[in-house]
């Protein structure tokens, strides 16, 4: 891709507006100092001494931050948090993000906000090291009324959207934001605008999803086919598959090895991983592939010119460590020329 071309499709960002439908959740860090560590008189266990606590939206939200830091013109984030401390913490963090419009982001006194806590210990000369994550999860059903407002208002925002992504972070199907009446309500968005890009990505497998663009992992794909897939040649083939018979682009990502894409007739192509230069953290690579993709797509890139632009994210994004990182338009510039 040319220098020229890049500014061409970026400068297109600024027009753009972006739904992302999915599971928001708070990141919270906790930043920790060993010199600091000390031994409590009550119990007689290490107690970790915080330098720091830092909240940043995670889940749905990493996909979010890297749409704000590509300068995307407006984002509309469909998603629940609960009427607690955490839930306000991430509204903050959202709104302090650019061109964030929250009109269609739900609150519900039902809902634990989903949170991962991590500690981190800072050493000198050494990446952090993340010790055993804190997770706070919803783990009943989504009432059905807050389901049905989370539907209504995917359909509101929609209407005012050049592109849509939708994201299930949660473990236990219908206990998160992408539910039946969420993607019942996508199919008939899919009906009614079939040209409009959508992007769908779920961490259980996007089996009896509608037929929107599939992104996932290899991992991801073993899920939805029932069956490890370990080759390119395998990723390739099932990738083409779910691309005919969805009628929809898909893509494949295969961490070091790259990413598969193919076109809605099967047509497969592929982009190598940018090489590693030193320590990584693969948390948030995923997500940032997930942004760049549709906001390459929605900007009029080709399968392939999005597929090199979501690598150079990737490889940007895997060496910020001790946080979910993002990527720029300064740094795709750097990384592709």
């Amino acid at each position: 891709m040319t220098p020229d071309r890049l500014k061409q499709l970026t400068g297109r960002y600024p027009a753009l507006r972006i739904v992302i439908v999915g599971d928001f959740c708070l990141d919270r860090y906790f930043d920790i100092d060993p010199a600091r560590a000390e031994i409590s008189l009550e119990t007689g266990l290490a107690v970790h001494n915080l330098t720091g606590v830092r909240c940043q939206p995670g889940g749905a939200g990493t996909i979010l931050n890297n749409l704000s830091a590509l300068g995307v013109g407006t984002l509309f984030p469909v998603g629940v948090s609960g009427d607690d401390g955490e839930g306000w913490e991430l509204r903050r963090a959202l709104q302090q993000r650019r061109g964030v419009d929250l009109a269609h982001f739900q609150v519900s006194a039902g809902r634990h906000t989903f949170t991962y806590s991590k500690p981190l210990v800072h050493r000198a000369g050494t990446p952090p090291e993340e010790l055993n994550r804190l997770d706070l999860k919803n783990w009943t059903p989504t009432p059905e009324a807050l389901q049905a407002a989370i539907a209504q208002a995917t359909r509101a925002a929609i209407e005012q959207a050049d592109g849509v992504i939708l994201l299930d972070q949660v473990d236990q199907p219908e206990t998160g934001v992408i539910t039946s009446p969420v993607l019942e309500a996508i199919r008939e968005i899919v009906a009614e605008r079939p040209d409009l890009v959508i992007l769908g990505d779920s961490r259980r497998s996007l089996r009896s999803w509608p037929p929107v663009i599939f992104k996932m992992n290899s991992r991801e794909l073993g899920l939805l086919v029932g069956k490890p897939v370990d080759s390119v040649a395998e990723v390739r083939d099932a990738c083409a598959a779910f691309a005919r018979a969805n009628g929809r682009r898909a893509f494949v990502t295969m961490a070091e090895r790259g990413i598969i894409g193919a076109d809605a007739d099967g047509t497969v192509y592929e982009v190598p991983a940018l090489p590693v230069r030193g320590p990584i953290d693969v948390v948030g690579a995923g997500d940032s592939v997930t942004a760049n993709l549709t906001a390459a797509l929605c900007a009029g890139a080709s399968l392939t010119e999005a597929m090199e632009m979501a690598m150079a994210a990737a490889g940007h994004v895997v060496h910020q460590l001790g946080t979910t990182g993002t990527a720029n338009i300064e740094d795709l510039a750097r990384l592709l020329h």
